[in-house]
């Protein structure tokens, strides 16, 4: 018998979720924020180097695009300048 995984995506879709938590959370706790949409544009850019420097093969990537795409949208949908 083959080896199968059925529903391999719900692991996957639960370490993502839990990738993306911590990387919120972290950055929260640094910046002594409560969430992510309260991040400055200097902020951000710091955060920004960081990812730049990172590993291109981490697996903490995920969080931080997540991070970037949700605050660029808020700030886009509230109208707030980006820098």
């Amino acid at each position: 018998m083959a080896f199968e995984w059925d529903r391999m995506h719900k692991w996957e879709d639960n370490h993502e979720r839990a990738i993306i938590e911590d990387v919120e959370q972290y950055i929260c706790e640094h910046y002594s924020i409560s969430c992510i949409e309260e991040m400055t544009p200097e902020q951000y850019k710091e955060i920004e180097a960081f990812y730049e420097e990172m590993n291109e093969f981490s697996v903490m990537r995920v969080g931080f695009n997540e991070v970037f795409n949700n605050w660029l949208n808020y700030r886009e949908e509230e109208g707030l300048d980006l820098e």
